[in-house]
C-alpha cells in the first residue's frame, strides 16, 4: 500500500471513510433496531455502510502505521485505533442479524400470517443498540487522540498561526 497520494500521507485521507461511514453505520443500525419496518427497505443498504467502514478500519490501521513510521509514535491514538476492528465487527454482526431476523420473521408460517420478531429479536435489537453506541464513542475517542497527537491541547487557529 502506498504512504502517500499526490504527496499527502495517506493515512489522514483513508481516515475520513471510517470516520464517516462506521457513524452512519452505527446510526443507520438504531434505525433499523427501533423501526422494523425500515429493515426491508434499508436493511441491505446498512450492512453494505457497514461492511465498508469495516473494511476501511484496517486500511486505515496499516496506514497510520506507514505514518507512524515516517513522523513517529502517535501514543494512545495507535492504540485506540488497533482496537476500533474490535467494535466494526460486532457492528456488521448486528447489521446482518437485524436483516435476517427481519427476512424470516416475514416469511409466512403455513397456518397463517409471518411470525414477528419475538424474542430474539429484541434481545438483537437491543443488542444493536448497544454495539451502535460503543462504536460511535470509539471512533469519538480515536478520533481525539488522533486530534491531539497531531494538535496537541492547542486549539487548531492557534496551532495552524502559532500564537
Amino acid at each position: 500500500m502506498p504512504d502517500s497520494v499526490n504527496g499527502l500521507p495517506l493515512h489522514p485521507l483513508v481516515v475520513h471513510a471510517v470516520v464517516v461511514l462506521l457513524p452512519l453505520a452505527a446510526l443507520g443500525v438504531v434505525a433499523l433496531a427501533v423501526r422494523p419496518a425500515w429493515r426491508g427497505r434499508f436493511g441491505w443498504l446498512v450492512v453494505l455502510v457497514a461492511a465498508l467502514a469495516t473494511a476501511a478500519v484496517p486500511l486505515a490501521t496499516q496506514s497510520g502505521e506507514s505514518l507512524e513510521r515516517r513522523v513517529g509514535d502517535p501514543g494512545r491514538h495507535a492504540e485506540l485505533g488497533d482496537q476500533l476492528l474490535w467494535f466494526a465487527l460486532p457492528l456488521l454482526a448486528v447489521a446482518v442479524a437485524l436483516v435476517w431476523l427481519q427476512r424470516r420473521a416475514d416469511r409466512p408460517t403455513g397456518a397463517g400470517p409471518a411470525a414477528g420478531p419475538g424474542v430474539p429479536g429484541v434481545v438483537v435489537a437491543v443488542l444493536a443498540v448497544v454495539v451502535a453506541a460503543a462504536n460511535l464513542v470509539q471512533v469519538y475517542r480515536v478520533g481525539d487522540s488522533g486530534a491531539k497527537a497531531v494538535w496537541g491541547d492547542l486549539p487548531a487557529a492557534t496551532a495552524e498561526h502559532g500564537d
